[in-house]
């Protein structure tokens, strides 16, 4: 488990300055048995009307090139 969740947060260090850039962030939640990862997008991408989309088409996608295992990426803030 300490692999994959080492190239998760490879995964997010290759977006995080676009997030960064806009104020924002995200952070890993929890990375249950099951390969579910729980995100919480923080700072400014936490109440932009657009992390949907950001988690959805950015990070989701990013995520799961890097580390295909995981079965579901859940937002805590939606």
């Amino acid at each position: 488990m300490d692999a994959m969740y080492r190239r998760i947060e490879e995964a997010l260090d290759t977006i995080r300055p676009y997030l960064e850039a806009d104020g924002g962030n995200v952070d890993i939640v929890e990375l249950t048995s099951d390969n579910v990862l729980k995100l919480e997008l923080t700072g400014a991408c936490k109440t932009c009307n657009m992390s949907h989309m950001t988690m959805k088409a950015g990070i989701e996608e990013t995520i799961k090139r890097a580390v295909p295992e995981i079965k579901e990426i859940i937002s805590v803030n939606q």
